[in-house]
Parts: C-alpha cells; structure tokens; sequence
C-alpha cells in the first residue's frame, strides 16, 4: 500500500507563504484569532477520547482553551504558538489555579485571574489587583470577556499623545527571557512557530481601552476612538508614528535572543469593519 509521508508543518509553511502548491497547513490555538474556546476544547477532549482534565485557560479574554500536544496530534495541527509573556488583562500565565465558570466548567487560570461576582456579571481586574476598578466583564449568558470604558472626563484643550502611549515602552529584560526561554523551546519542534510579541496592532480597538492598565489614560472610549479617527487625525498620528518606533526597536531587541525560529509573526488584529459596514470610510482610512 503507497503511503504519503506527512510534509512537517514548517515545510508546509514556509511554502504556503512563498505561494507554492503544498497541503493546506492547519492551525488551532497558536494565537487569539485561531483558538478555540475553552467549552469546546474539553468537548474535543471528549469526543477524541482523551483524558478529562481541567483546560487551561492561556487567553482569558475570549476565553480560549490550550490545545496540548495530544489534540495537536489527533488534529494533525502544523503550528506551535509562542504566547505573549502576558494576557490582555496584564497578567502572566502562571500559578495555575482551578476556577468554575458560569457556564459550570472546571478550569485552570492564572493565578492573578481574580474576579468577583455581582448577581449573574463577573468582573476581572487588571494585573490581578483588586483595589482598583475591574478593566473587564462577562455579562449574564456570556461566554467571554468585554472591556469596561474607564474613560476619564476627554479635556481637548490638555490631550497628549503620550496618555495613549502608556502601554508602548522599551521592551523588559525579563520579557525578552521569556520569549528567548519559549523559543528555544519550541525550536526542536517540526511544526511552525507563530510568535505573538504584542506591540504592533495599531487602533486595535480590543486594546484601547487598555484592560490590562490600572488606571488608563487618554483617549480610550471606543466611541470617542472611532470619532477620533475623523476629528482627532493628527493626535492619532502621533501615536501611531511613536507606537511604530518603539515597536521596531523592540522587534530589533526580540530578533537578537529568538533569531529565526518564529516563522509567522502576528502583528496585527486590529478590526476595519462591522458585521454589516466599515468602522470607518476608505477616505478617512487612507
């Protein structure tokens, strides 16, 4: 019997993005917009046979589950994810702790994942701490965080670009540990690595209303962030063009302890439309 030997997920990749003729490469759970929710990751689990266990929760703000080596494999999956060193909430994923969600589903969350409960809403607080106002929400029904507009009174008169800027800093010396640590774990792998560094999604309206800040400054409704991409062009310049600056000295401090094992990187996720329209015109987006 002819037998067709597997392509390994980087070889698929890399001809994939070079636009050859190869098999299509799959890819679950290497980044916030290819995961699966954490509900349907233990329904997988389930249904493939495998081990019951609480699911670690590695993307609290959709809720997404990790897909482990043992679905990996049963999915035939050609990419490995090499995850931000922190969630949008501002919190590293470690000290793994059990928690129930609404829908009744035993899970694993970092341990700075602290919520409280308030009738059928959960909120979740940034970098864990509770002594300021929560930066997220999980209605009744939900099965996923919303951001809390922490909008202070907009002074247009006193608007400085560096109040939206507070997020986009040199990168720390521990964070690039981390990235040096997980890639050079990932690097004996035969899949593809998809880095996901953060920093580069410019107007990415899930960040700004910074849910991983304490106490956000700026521009960071998501209403006035829309109407200021008419009437507020120049200050909106003026971060991107500063974001974009500290991005590239950071991307240059990243490449010099992970080199070329990441072979995609995610950049940006930031949304240009609606379920039915643009967020904006084509003119104002040019």
């Amino acid at each position: 019997m002819k037998t067709t030997q597997r392509i390994p997920g980087k070889e698929k990749i890399k001809q994939a993005i070079s636009h050859h003729d190869v098999e299509i490469p799959i890819d679950f759970g290497s980044n916030a917009v290819t995961g699966i929710h954490v509900s349907i990751v233990e329904k997988l689990r389930q249904y493939y046979g495998l081990e019951q266990k609480p699911i670690k929760v590695n993307e609290p703000y959709q809720m997404l589950g990790e897909v482990d080596e043992e679905l990996k494999q049963i999915l035939g999956i050609d990419v490995d994810g090499l995850y931000p060193y922190k969630t949008i909430f501002g919190f590293t994923n470690e000290n793994w702790k059990e928690w129930v969600t609404p829908w009744n589903q035993l899970v694993l969350v970092p341990g700075d994942f602290v919520t409280k409960t308030e009738g059928d809403t959960v909120y979740i607080y940034p970098q864990g701490d509770n002594s300021v106002s929560p930066s997220g929400k999980m209605p009744s029904g939900s099965y996923f965080f919303d951001s809390i507009v922490r909008q202070e009174p907009i002074d247009e008169s006193a608007l400085n670009a560096e109040d939206n800027l507070e997020e986009f800093v040199p990168i720390a010396q521990d964070e690039l540990e981390y990235y040096r640590r997980e890639a050079q774990a990932l690097s004996q792998s035969d899949r593809a690595v998809m880095a996901n560094f953060g920093g580069t999604g410019l107007g990415d309206i899930a960040l700004v209303p910074g849910p991983f800040l304490k106490h956000p400054k700026g521009i960071r409704d998501v209403t006035e962030w829309y109407i200021s991409t008419l009437t507020r062009q120049d200050y909106l310049h003026e971060i991107f063009s500063k974001q974009i600056d500290v991005a590239i000295e950071n991307y240059g401090k990243i490449y010099d302890v992970v080199g070329d094992i990441p072979q995609v990187v995610f950049l940006c996720g930031t949304d240009f439309g609606s379920q039915n329209s643009a967020f904006c015109s084509p003119e104002t987006f040019e």
